[in-house]
């Protein structure tokens, strides 16, 4: 494919956050107007970085990129800022466009149609003046998706848009996405959603600091990719013997002395050529290592009881009564549709203000908040890790934190300057940290790669405290003991 047919163009491109982060060295690629893309890379890798440099929110330091005059750009980013939860609805779609929209109330009526977020009849004034905070996350999902569809950009860039959203917005934002005519390129963990409609990977080399390009089917391409890694793996080991063998050699040789010693001489310099072919492995086949979550000692047989709960399947709350028993070592799942109140419910069970909620005394509790606001933005990485430690040990602290992939410089940023899958990451080290009794998960797969999600299954499947699953997540569920299904939409309301 040539240049100028390309939508976006990437030629050469290099670009860092600072001298000791390179994101890009001299990267290419070309999309063409109507390519639907996977941008693939490791947790951290710059995916979001070259989101922004096609938005222009960032500038290359060498190269260019270019887009066809015009061209308009639109992002459904992961999460809504804390400071627009206060908007109204109305008022967080006005601020998608730089001048007053004067026709913005059936806009909004059409795209909210599009990802299936309707008011009931004769309640549509009231829905656009709702809060943003007040909707659920899997709402929320919906909004950010809108945000974007209602400027009918030439380029649609998505940002982990399957994140909590339940199996029928899923199906829902799938089947709109095989119909879209304009260009999308999108960043997700979820293969099958990607597989149903993507062309491509756009795939960023952390190593070489390139983008690849590959075209096919996502599963295709993942299996390419992989087959790649297994054989750069291979050449590496048959590297790595025959210097092994040769130094042994030249050792053999060295001692020997005499013309002995100039053929050992010359068989370094062939040792240093070989060393410098071993191929760099690409870091995607990194995973995190296999782990468990400790629960402390001295949990009761019951941990917690639950006689009823809030909903909000009418928008507004209603006590429904439940009876809910979760005993050591039992796996709770809460399932219900998207706006039902499931985060809701498991920020107030976290903290112990849950209608009809009784934890008992002395269960420590671990909360997975999907939106990670429960970790302080502002501290360092270190300091938030060493905060969760039982016992203040370094040492250890940063053994558990590399199992994570935490490490290095890395330590030394603030949580906030992590991307959504490295907070995760971290959430998780914190947890095993913490070693709780009662184990409340709000959707644990949203951000995280696909590499690391199996084993977070086998750690929570293995996990011997009480614990409490939102997921939407078939597969992954799948992988868990699940001893109990709680569904919001079958309880009945409190007999007054």
């Amino acid at each position: 494919m040539s240049q100028r047919d390309g939508l976006i163009v990437f030629k050469d491109v290099s670009f860092e956050h600072d001298a000791t982060k390179p994101i890009l060295t001299e990267a290419s690629f070309v999309v063409r107007r109507g390519a639907k893309f996977t941008l693939m890379g490791q947790n951290g890798a710059g995916k979001s970085t070259i989101f922004n440099l096609i938005r222009g929110k960032l500038h290359a330091d060498e190269g260019q990129i270019n887009l066809q005059p015009k061209t308009t750009i639109a992002i459904a980013r992961q999460i809504i800022p804390r400071e627009e939860l206060e908007y109204t609805l109305r008022e967080f779609f006005e601020q998608c466009f730089k001048d007053k929209t004067y026709d913005i109330d059936p806009r909004i009526d059409k795209v909210l149609e599009v990802v299936n977020l309707l008011p009931k009849a004769g309640q549509e004034e009231e829905f656009k003046d709702r809060i943003v905070g007040s909707f659920s996350g899997g709402q929320q999902a919906r909004i950010l998706l809108a945000s974007a569809l209602i400027q009918e950009p030439d380029i649609l860039l998505l940002d982990e848009p399957t994140n909590n959203l339940d199996t029928a917005g899923i199906e829902h934002l799938t089947e709109f996405l095989k119909e879209y005519k304009k260009t999308v390129l999108v960043i997700s963990h979820d293969a099958d959603f990607l597989n149903a409609f993507t062309q491509g990977v756009l795939y960023l080399n952390i190593q070489r600091k390139v983008v690849e390009q590959y075209n096919g089917n996502y599963h295709k391409v993942l299996a390419e990719i992989t087959a790649q890694v297994e054989k750069e793996k291979r050449e590496n080991a048959r590297l790595r013997k025959q210097i092994q063998e040769d130094k042994d050699k030249i050792n053999y040789f060295a001692a020997k002395g005499g013309k002995m010693r100039l053929v050992a001489k010359k068989m370094r310099a062939e040792i240093e050529e070989s060393e410098d072919s071993k191929i760099d492995v690409r870091q995607e086949d990194k995973t995190i290592r296999p782990f468990t979550i400790d629960p402390h000692d001295g949990i009761p047989l019951e941990v917690i009881t639950l006689e009823s709960l809030e909903t909000f399947a009418t928008g507004v709350p209603k006590n429904m009564a439940c009876n809910v028993t979760l005993k050591r070592g039992m796996h709770l799942r809460i399932i219900g549709p998207n706006g039902i109140g499931k985060t809701t419910l498991l920020e107030s069970l976290a903290g112990g203000t849950a209608t009809g909620e009784h934890i008992a005394e002395g269960v420590r509790v671990g909360y997975y908040r999907q939106d990670f606001s429960n970790l302080d933005f502002e501290a360092t990485v270190f300091d938030s890790l060493m905060a969760s430690m039982q016992e203040k040990y370094e040492e250890k602290m940063r053994s558990i934190a590399a199992g994570f992939l935490i490490r290095g410089e890395m330590m030394k940023n603030k949580v906030g300057s992590l991307s959504e899958g490295q907070k995760g990451l971290l959430a998780f080290a914190k947890l095993t940290m913490e070693q709780p009794g009662l184990l409340i998960l709000d959707e644990p797969t949203n951000h995280i790669n696909f590499r690391h999600i199996p084993v977070i299954a086998e750690a929570l499947n293995k996990y011997k405290g009480a614990m409490i699953l939102v997921s939407h997540v078939e597969d992954f569920v799948d992988k868990i003991k699940i001893d109990e299904t709680l569904d919001l939409a079958k309880l009945k309301p409190v007999k007054k």
